[in-house]
């Protein structure tokens, strides 16, 4: 198996584990290297570490179920693979600029104006060069 197959087998294990504890030493097992090769291995594939490819999918998979209201903010930093709410909040707000709690807010209010007034979502030149002509 070539190299690039063996990192991608990692990458792949992070997408479908992202939920579980990942270490360091799993994933450079998962692609049959030594954790520091496996590390320079996979930032020069990725452009990022393993920790940081894990934190972005956690943190879109919580974006999805935070924009899908079905759990609480606890529940889905739980659901998501981060060990505290307090983690959670802080990793979040790094990547997206604001807490999940505003996040949660600002797509309710978004999904809100979609079913209320779904034309403000219609682009203006696609608007323009649709419509009916006067």
């Amino acid at each position: 198996m070539d190299l690039y197959a063996r990192i991608v087998r990692a990458k792949l294990f992070i997408d479908e584990h992202y939920s579980s504890p990942i270490d360091l030493e799993t994933l450079s097992s998962e692609a049959c290297f030594s954790k520091y090769h496996f590390l320079r291995l996979f930032k020069r594939t990725y452009n990022k570490t393993p920790y940081q490819y894990l934190s972005e999918i956690r943190i879109e998979k919580a974006k999805q179920k935070l924009k899908a209201e079905i759990a609480s903010i606890s529940e889905v930093c739980e659901e998501v693979g981060f060990e505290s709410n307090t983690s959670f909040t802080a990793k979040f707000k790094e990547y997206t600029g604001e807490t999940p709690a505003v996040f949660r807010l600002r797509a309710m209010q978004t999904q809100h104006l979609v079913k209320t007034q779904p034309t403000r979502f219609i682009p203006n030149c696609f608007s323009s060069q649709f419509s009916p002509e006067e």
